[in-house]
């Protein structure tokens, strides 16, 4: 797929997401804009996996650790085909499948339900040994937030993976700069977080985390790498996309009213217009 249309791939994520949040009158728009980019290029052109067989063992696997954004996740599979779109208008819904987090017993194409933070990287970290005992050729892909950080398990799973080797493992960090309480060096600083995850024997690259043609390169060097896992340090936005959105630690975890996803939905339409 092409830099163009996985950007316009990104762009439709985001207008589902503003669009599912509106019903539910709940959710997390922030992250979830800030990791569109990340995940249209995972799955439209990183990532083998099987809509049909959702559970195909020669698989790639992605981790949400941070559950919380579960719209950018949704939005992603139902665009890739792992279910019909008009399930996203059920997010948050009683009987519906679409849940505040990701459930991986009943969303086809979730590999593992999270919304405890700090747990993700352990369950990836799983996958990848698993991938290796069962000599698969597998990838497993984990995406972690910058608030998560001040999780201690996050450090023990970085260096459980950099001890194991896990060369199939590559972890992306949307480094977005904002949790849910306000700034992450406010908050809790988990700074210099290049160096720290150097210091555990982990590649990184550092990319612009809404530039595709970084992440691309970004992904294929990961491929490259042997001996050790790989951290994309990717700076992103929270609520990219969106003028009102963007940067405002209120929209962490705050769902548009109609008129304001009105508002939202006619840039990002002025967006796609634009990219051709």
């Amino acid at each position: 797929m092409s830099v163009l249309e996985l950007k316009r791939r990104a762009n439709q994520i985001r207008q589902d997401i503003i669009t599912m949040l509106v019903p539910a009158k709940s959710g997390h728009p922030g992250g979830s804009l800030s990791a569109a980019d990340i995940l249209a290029v995972l799955y439209f052109h990183e990532m083998r996996v099987k809509p049909e067989d959702p559970h195909w063992p020669e698989r790639d696997r992605f981790v949400l650790a941070k559950g919380h954004a579960a719209p950018v996740l949704y939005a992603t599979l139902a665009q890739k085909g792992f279910f019909p779109r008009e399930e996203l208008l059920g997010l948050r819904q009683t009987g519906r499948i679409l849940q505040g987090h990701p459930d991986m017993k009943k969303v086809p194409g979730v590999d593992m339900s999270t919304g405890s933070l700090g747990q993700g990287l352990s369950a990836a970290n799983g996958m990848a040994l698993a991938g290796r005992l069962d000599k698969k050729d597998f990838r497993v892909y984990v995406l972690l937030g910058d608030g998560e950080m001040a999780e201690g398990q996050v450090w023990e799973a970085a260096m459980a993976a950099a001890h194991y080797k896990l060369d199939n493992l590559t972890a992306i960090l949307d480094y977005n700069g904002l949790q849910i309480d306000g700034p992450t060096e406010e908050v809790m600083s988990s700074e210099p977080l290049k160096d720290k995850w150097l210091a555990f024997g982990w590649h990184v690259l550092e990319v612009d985390g809404h530039n595709i043609e970084e992440l691309l390169k970004a992904f294929a060097q990961a491929k490259e790498i042997k001996g050790k896992p790989t951290l994309i340090l990717a700076k992103t936005v929270k609520g990219k996309g969106v003028s009102f959105m963007e940067n405002q630690v209120g929209w962490h975890g705050s769902a548009p009213n109609a008129e304001q996803a009105e508002q939202a939905l006619k840039e990002l339409r002025e967006e796609a217009a634009n990219l051709g």
